[in-house]
């Protein structure tokens, strides 16, 4: 009988975590699942470990394969799956034990492609304020509209707490190798796609934190990587052909987007702001005008490119009172 869940988890020199990331694997309370471990060229005993465990236990498999990386890892542990439901899980992580069962059954409503889940960073000495704003940020996404209108800011979804449909992540092509981070290629191009997700409002995963991390070791994790993901699936999604953007917020933010899209060929009619002293000043060549005149840029998509929890909503508004709409002609990013 094929599982209901299939776990990917993809690993290089992982041995000393990924003992306790399957045990909290074993532990589910949903039992119907298989892990495949891909060992993506270990030179640590991250093999001997799960071969233990897969001894032990006969859902858990042991792939080994050259240093090919982690998008080559993902993708030949979907080749092997049997279930319908697809989970991605890190070695470095731990997974509560009711995390497979909240997930399947939010997936069998039917009403979304895929769903993350609520997350905790640790250890705690290790957890810098940008990281514990993300996790506040990320908790909160747990309804379609909600992650949907986000999805521009950060990764709206936690990738080791994503659980896919196998139908949704064929329709997409998978993971995919870019110059930025896998996880936020795959989850913009369903929402590109028009497949909707959430997360499901339960803690479902306890996230590592650590300097040897991935996302802090890798080029393609870098805040500038991060911003021309953006920008690329903005391009495709709602700029239109030959099309302009305006940017609301000219400080760090706005001119990080800017610089990216003048670099991928995008028109810049305009930055707006509400700051008198940078209105009527120019910035990389485009002219500085008050948020007031927001409406002599009806067939430009806006952008509200501003830090924040409370600005971001400020600018929100602001677009909303000129009738603009949230993914159509207005888009926050973050």
């Amino acid at each position: 009988m094929a599982p209901a869940v299939s776990v990917l988890l993809p690993v290089r020199d992982g041995g000393g975590f990924i003992g306790e990331a399957l045990s909290s694997l074993t532990e589910q309370t949903l039992d119907e699942f298989e892990v495949i471990v891909v060992d993506d060229g270990s030179r640590d005993d991250t093999a001997e470990v799960v071969a233990a465990r897969a001894a032990a236990d006969a859902r858990i498999r042991l792939v080994r394969q050259e240093r090919t990386g982690i998008v080559s890892a993902l993708e030949a542990a979907r080749g092997l799956a049997r279930a319908p439901f697809l989970a991605r899980m890190d070695a470095d992580d731990v997974a509560l034990p009711r995390r497979l069962e909240c997930q399947v059954a939010r997936l069998e409503r039917g009403d979304v492609e895929a769903c993350g889940g609520q997350v905790e960073f640790f250890p705690c000495r290790s957890v810098r304020d940008g990281m514990r704003a993300y996790e506040a940020w990320l908790n909160t996404l747990t309804s379609p509209q909600r992650a949907a209108r986000d999805a521009y800011i950060e990764c709206p979804i936690a990738h080791p707490t994503m659980m896919v449909r196998r139908g949704a992540l064929a329709a997409v092509g998978g993971w995919r190798t870019r110059p930025w981070p896998e996880d936020y290629d795959l989850v913009l191009r369903l929402h590109r796609g028009g497949l909707r997700f959430c997360s499901v409002p339960v803690h479902v995963l306890r996230w590592r934190e650590h300097e040897q991390r991935l996302s802090r070791t890798s080029g393609r994790y870098t805040q500038a990587a991060f911003v021309r993901c953006k920008v690329h699936h903005l391009r495709a999604q709602l700029i239109r052909r030959e099309g302009t953007v305006v940017i609301y917020g000219c400080g760090p933010v706005g001119k990080s987007f800017a610089r990216e899209l003048q670099r991928q060929g995008v028109g810049i009619e305009a930055f707006l702001e509400v700051d008198p002293r940078k209105i009527g000043k120019r910035v990389y060549g485009v002219p500085v005008y008050a948020m007031e005149q927001s409406h002599e840029f009806p067939d430009s998509l806006a952008i509200g490119a501003v830090a924040g929890v409370r600005a971001r909503e400020e600018i929100r508004s602001a677009a909303r009172e000129i009738g603009r709409r949230d993914g159509v002609d207005f888009v926050a990013v973050a």
